[in-house]
């Protein structure tokens, strides 16, 4: 029979302080189940304590711990995290709740606290295996208990807890005032492939929590294997592997590009610093919301090289005098004047329409939407205006490459890796958890960029022109001969 017990103790050695809450006769490990149960939570465990999960197999008739042919499993109900911060009207200061308890009013926000696992998924490892004794493998030996009949050594059945399956969405604060919580323990038989692949991946998300990933970043890695269709997961490694590559290279050509760059002619100035500015916002907007490591580290990488080609776009240098620094901008030409005339003319026309948009959509965000803090307020208003209207600033740039005729001083190399980027962040925009707004500016992307695809077409290469290091083919030629 299957018995699952409750105890604050790692360990337990007797029948004393511990609780039966579910006890399952006749168990047959082919038939799957799903039963909730009321578990009591005592009060060690309401007072920020930890409560440890025993699950036995085991013969009918005898309690577990006088059986000597048992065997069982451990695994915690509990897990310690911050929690989250509630949200408010920053106006009326109401809470989502309505009220705000008075032991959430004590607790520091930044104290991590105990939040109750509210599922248990047990397996039971079916498949007949011959091994030879002395090249078991690891992963399964640790899971397996032997015994020995006379001359023959029998292995008992394999139990299996699966902790890929404790999300971070179905954890509940434990309250001081909660006497009972529900547990809801799923049953299935595994096969001997299943359980191997299953060991090595809790161990992979186990170490990457050693290497400071938080709970909340290994949660998306789990998420990743536990929501996701097997063959789906092949091809998002597969998919995964191209997106690494491609940002390294695109990182990479853009950074080539603007450190070779003398002219800014046939350059948008100001889409340069609008896309510094969008990136930056971006990058603390997914920060603020704890978003996945996967999402925000390319981010941050990605504005820091943003606020590098503004520096380059204003011909900007940093001198210091002691320790203030003193910045001197250089002067542009006349043909980089004529493109900033063009730039600015495109710039008045969409403020007519982004700043009306902009203004009011953070004013009724103010007045509809809860928030953690004015803060978070500010850097929401600021990144649904980046999500919703940010495309517009890239119009600048098509508008002055109709007025020039031309493509050529654009950077296409970083272009191109960039826009396989942008298709494999589609297909990422449903696997990995991100904000819905982030998740919707992954396919505006697309449109722009075909629109730049339709212009590189539209205007042929033209060797006479001047390409974006301020040189032209025919003047190369004439410098050789």
């Amino acid at each position: 029979q299957l018995s699952v017990y409750t105890t604050t103790r790692s360990s337990i050695g007797a029948e004393s302080n511990i609780d039966l809450v579910l006890n399952v006769e006749d168990f047959d490990i082919e038939s799957k189940f799903e039963r909730t149960v009321n578990v009591s939570v005592p009060k060690k465990t309401r007072n920020n304590g930890t409560l440890y999960a025993f699950v036995f197999l085991h013969h009918a008739g005898i309690l577990p711990w006088h059986d000597g042919k048992q065997v069982h499993i451990v695994s915690p109900l509990t897990t310690y995290m911050v929690p989250k911060p509630e949200e408010i009207n920053l106006l009326t200061g109401e809470s989502a709740t309505q009220q705000i308890e008075a032991e959430k009013q004590t607790n520091a926000l930044d104290e991590p606290v105990s939040h109750w696992r509210s599922r248990l998924t047990l397996n039971v490892m079916v498949e007949d295996f011959v091994f030879d004794g002395s090249s078991l493998p690891a992963d399964v030996h640790r899971y397996m208990k032997m015994i020995q009949l006379g001359k023959t050594v029998l292995y008992l059945p394999i139990l299996f807890i699966d902790q890929l399956s404790n999300r971070v969405k179905d954890l509940m604060i434990i309250n001081r005032s909660t006497t009972e919580l529900p547990l809801t323990v799923s049953y299935d038989k595994i096969s001997l492939g299943k359980l191997r692949f299953w060991i090595h991946m809790q161990d992979a998300v186990y170490s990457l929590q050693q290497f400071g990933f938080s709970e909340k970043d290994a949660d998306e890695v789990k998420g990743i294997f536990v929501d996701t269709n097997l063959y789906f997961l092949a091809l998002t490694f597969f998919v995964a592997a191209f997106h690494l590559l491609f940002d390294f290279l695109a990182f990479k050509n853009d950074i080539s590009f603007w450190k070779k760059k003398r002219s800014m002619i046939g350059m948008s100035t100001k889409a340069v610093l609008w896309r510094c500015f969008s990136t930056v916002v971006i990058f603390l907007f997914l920060l603020d919301e704890q978003t996945s490591l996967l999402v925000l580290i390319p981010a941050g990488v990605g504005a820091v090289i943003e606020l590098w080609k503004v520096k380059k776009a204003l011909k900007m240098t940093i001198r210091w005098q002691g320790l203030r620094p003193k910045f001197q901008f250089g002067a542009y030409n006349d043909s980089e004047k004529k493109t900033e005339e063009y730039d600015a003319q495109a710039m008045k026309y969409l403020s007519y329409l982004l700043y009306p948009l902009c203004i009011g959509g953070a004013g009724y965000s103010l007045l509809n939407v809860k928030y953690k803090s004015w803060y978070s307020w500010l850097i929401n208003s600021f990144v649904n205006g980046v999500y919703a209207f940010g495309f517009l600033f890239m119009l600048p740039q098509l508008f002055v490459n109709y007025k020039m005729k031309s493509v050529a001083h654009l950077p296409w190399k970083a272009f191109t890796y960039k826009a396989f980027n942008t298709f494999i962040d589609d297909i990422f925009a449903f696997i990995i958890t991100m904000p819905t707004s982030h998740r919707l500016a992954c396919f505006r992307d697309d449109v722009v960029f075909l629109v730049y695809l339709y212009q590189r077409w539209l205007y042929p290469v033209d060797k006479s022109r001047v390409n974006e290091y301020g040189e032209s083919y025919e003047e190369k030629l004439k410098k050789k001969s």
